[in-house]
């Protein structure tokens, strides 16, 4: 089969041949429609962390497509079930899993991390893992949702704890940051996007944010938001990964507020504990999704209370990959999927 496979840092992934995956009996064979791009895949190739899968490596996250082959055990899926793959997945033994938290399994399997992803024409996953895609939800737009979905929905909902009337405050407007307005809204909440790019701020406004702000235009972001938000939001959500914008999210929580942390980094972000003290603070991580939720997201999609497609910037072949990369970084577009089979729709 075909595949884009990652060597190392700051080499271009390369497509060609590799071996087709071969399943076990709890194992399903996907044919995989299309793979989302996401600033994960960046982080590996341009920022040096580590894979836990050393290289070569199939990277990619969010997949959708068509079971090719059921293992022997398998009873939840048959063969040319439409099915989406989550982007974490859990034993279902340990600690956290047994407490509903799969999502920060003490042996969590990542594809495109831990085992091969979705940028091939087939990948295997565990049956019990995967999610059946409902007919109304377009198979190749809808990979998007391993992540860009699920994953906002987990922060608004489990981390952010976003009740109706919360003043709720988004830093970055990417994939995940525009569907984590969505998801807030749909929660109740009255949204404030913060971005520098003005065509990202108007779709945050398209769905359903009350006001933005561009941070190019303003000097003090933090005052703005305690005036907008008379004190502070109750929730800020930072979905950038960029320690500054940490510490500026935090400054527009109010008193007793809340700060949850969506984008990764690396490095180090700078704290005000006697505030976090004195002023009962919250600062929450948020980590993909548990297991439990994907339906739910989905179901949000199924129903139109999540707008999918005016979040598909472009569509790129698996040949064009390094192309779409190029894109990502660029930092243009919305989402953009790589598109694996063009019949599976």
């Amino acid at each position: 089969m075909k595949a884009a496979v990652f060597y190392g840092q700051n080499l271009p992934l390369k497509v060609e041949e590799v071996p087709k995956p071969e399943i076990n009996a709890e194992e399903i064979l996907v044919k995989v429609a299309a793979c989302g791009l996401c600033h994960t895949d960046l982080h590996y190739i341009d920022h040096g962390v580590p894979t836990f899968k050393k290289p070569p490596l199939i990277l990619g996250h969010e997949i959708s497509g068509v079971v090719e082959e059921a293992g022997a055990n398998v009873s939840n899926f048959k063969v040319g079930d439409r099915v989406l793959l989550p982007a974490v997945m859990g034993c279902g033994v340990c600690e956290n899993c047994r407490a509903g938290r799969e999502n920060i399994c003490n042996s969590m399997v990542m594809p495109g991390n831990d085992v091969d992803g979705g940028f091939a024409e087939y990948v295997k996953a565990p049956a019990k893992d995967c999610f059946k895609m409902p007919d109304e939800i377009p198979l190749q737009e809808g990979c998007v949702i391993a992540d860009a979905v699920t994953t906002p929905y987990h922060a608004v909902k489990n981390r952010g704890k976003v009740q109706p009337g919360d003043q709720v405050v988004v830093f970055g407007c990417g994939g995940i940051g525009l569907n984590l307005v969505q998801v807030a809204n749909a929660a109740g909440g009255s949204v404030i996007a913060i971005d520098i790019n003005q065509k990202k701020l108007d779709k945050a406004l398209e769905l359903g944010a009350v006001a933005v702000i561009n941070a190019g235009e303003v000097p003090d972001v933090a005052k703005a938001v305690r005036k907008m938000t008379n004190g502070g939001a109750d929730i800020a959500f930072e979905c950038i990964g960029n320690p500054k914008t940490q510490e500026t999210a935090f400054k527009c929580a109010k008193n007793g507020g809340r700060l949850v942390i969506v984008g990764y980094t690396e490095h180090p972000m700078a704290l005000n504990v006697a505030r976090v003290q004195y002023r009962e603070m919250e600062v929450i991580g948020s980590l993909g999704c548990r297991s439990v939720d994907y339906p739910r997201a989905i179901e949000m999609v199924r129903s139109g209370k999540l707008a999918l497609m005016p979040l598909i910037s472009k569509r790129f072949s698996l040949e064009q990959i390094n192309e779409g990369l190029d894109y990502l970084r660029s930092g243009d577009g919305f989402r953009s999927i790589v598109v694996l089979d063009e019949s599976l729709k």
